[in-house]
């Protein structure tokens, strides 16, 4: 059920492995949930003008941030029949082959489920105001444009 007030997303640094296992695991007892979906987003090693990523380092003007997610969560909310969603983004240095973004969407059938964690990333990108700074590993950087 959404929540009243805007919820932190952000993490500081990567999102570990066994945070991720931990939500899933939490979710064993909701037994009126038949479908998740799962989206991970993690830091790639682009090759861009012949300099490889090592790291992004993301940053967010994070009051705003975490209005705008209300208010996306809100309207996922009424969009799609959801048992919960979870959202974690990553603020700081994130290393190559990290995880930077974790979407985590139930509900009681597998395609509200699916539809609404797409939708969900798809407006993450466009909406949250997150900047990431890719750091080359020469310690140059530059910064990044969402795709």
């Amino acid at each position: 059920m959404p929540d009243k007030k805007p919820k932190n997303i952000f993490v500081q640094g990567c999102i570990a492995a066994p945070f991720i296992a931990d939500s899933i695991a939490k979710h064993s007892s909701k037994t009126n949930i038949g479908g998740h979906s799962i989206f991970l987003g993690q830091v790639r090693s682009d090759v861009i003008d012949g300099k490889k990523v090592a790291a992004i380092e993301y940053t967010s003007y994070e009051a705003m941030a975490l209005e705008k997610m209300h208010a996306i969560r809100e309207d996922v909310f009424a969009k799609y029949p959801l048992v919960c969603m979870h959202v974690y983004h990553s603020l700081g240095v994130v290393k190559a082959g990290d995880v930077c973004l974790f979407v985590f969407t139930s509900s009681a059938h597998r395609k509200a489920a699916i539809d609404a964690c797409e939708e969900t990333v798809e407006r993450l990108k466009a909406e949250l105001p997150v900047w990431g700074k890719e750091i080359f590993e020469d310690d140059t950087y530059q910064w990044k444009v969402n795709k």
